[in-house]
């Protein structure tokens, strides 16, 4: 029986999630069980009202606004436990159109991917500002840029997870969850893809827009807090070849005159180009402690992955069978879990069966 739940993070969106809801598939093919998800992230309105009169199936209510990033962590968190198969997430807005769905879980039903990026046709996209679209494309190739992916439209909310990678999706940043899932499932090494999709016209602004300046100043630093936490090494490194290239230019400047015989020493260039020289150095050696904590970090996922694939989905319970004369009686359940935990290759991959 495979169940697909469907997430839709809500803040004070009583008027458009009446038509968002109604617009939800309700039998979908190689699906047998398909349920609603709110994520109320502390609306004042009558979110809550809407959507228990449009039939949700789950709601989860957050006690005051978190923002859009912890409401899918919750929303996530939520479907695992109610036993989604696949996870659609998408918006309270109505901007996806929803007779997308059955192209963008098609790739995970068929075993190819564990998660799908709806892809929006941003240029084409009328309601999208210039601004808009050209940070959504600089976005995007960032993306690709430090997950080596191929996504098209990163910042897209309409997508799929699969159970499998539903599991391992942590997100750090309070914003937004778009940008910094791809890069980490990249990171992980979780199969992806994008598919097309078509958009509705949305007639009030984005939430997460509440002005050009800002967007730019979010979208800036969400990207420079990717490649910090994603990629250290390189940033880091990037960082630190700015001063240290000018450092050695103005040393190989200063040996030129030097070895030419000019009168004047010109030491204050020299005190200068060694100072920019050990400021590259350092921000050179904060990235290799910084990569060094990436390290630790993902240890720490890892242990995270396994804590909550114990945490929901509990082994089946088995009734103990002795095994030979002579050993200690151990339920076989038991043996087998310890099997999967500490003998098979991938113990996340492989189901805990009895």
């Amino acid at each position: 029986m495979t169940k697909l739940i469907i997430q839709i993070p809500c803040y004070n969106e009583e008027e458009t999630l009446g038509a968002t809801l109604a617009a939800l598939p309700r039998q979908l093919p190689g699906i047998d069980c398909i349920e609603w998800l709110v994520i109320d992230d502390g609306s004042r309105d009558r979110t809550v009202a809407v959507a228990k009169a449009s039939g949700v199936h789950h709601i989860v209510r957050l006690p005051h606004n978190q923002g859009l990033a912890r409401a899918f962590m919750a929303g996530l968190e939520a479907a695992l436990r109610a036993g989604a198969d696949i996870i659609v997430n998408t918006d309270a807005d109505n901007q996806y159109c929803a007779e997308d769905i059955p192209a963008l879980i098609q790739p995970i039903l068929q075993g190819e991917v564990d998660i799908v990026i709806g892809a929006r046709p941003i240029w084409q996209t009328k309601h999208f500002s210039p601004i808009k679209k050209l940070l959504q494309n600089l976005g995007s190739w960032v993306v690709r840029l430090a997950s080596n992916t191929d996504i098209p439209d990163a910042p897209s909310g309409f997508r799929a997870y699969s159970r499998r990678a539903a599991l391992q999706i942590n997100v750090f940043n309070r914003y937004t969850y778009t940008l910094e899932t791809i890069i980490q499932a990249g990171q992980k090494g979780i199969a992806m893809t994008s598919v097309p999709i078509r958009t509705n016209y949305v007639a009030r602004p984005s939430r997460l827009v509440k002005s050009i300046p800002s967007y730019v100043q979010r979208s800036i630093l969400t990207i420079f807090r990717i490649f910090m936490i994603y990629q250290p090494m390189r940033f880091f490194v990037l960082l630190g070849s700015i001063p240290f290239g000018l450092g050695f230019l103005l040393g190989t400047r200063w040996l030129i005159f030097l070895l030419m015989g000019a009168e004047r020493t010109r030491i204050p260039s020299l005190i200068l180009a060694a100072i920019l020289i050990l400021i590259g150095v350092q921000i050179w050696i904060f990235g290799l402690v910084a990569d060094l904590m990436a390290a630790n970090r993902k240890l720490v996922e890892d242990i995270q992955q396994r804590m909550r694939r114990l945490d929901l989905d509990p082994p089946p319970q088995a009734s103990p069978q002795v095994v030979s004369k002579g050993r200690e009686a151990r339920p076989t359940g038991q043996r087998r879990r310890m099997r999967s935990l500490y003998i098979e290759d991938d113990p996340l991959d492989t189901p805990f069966n009895d």
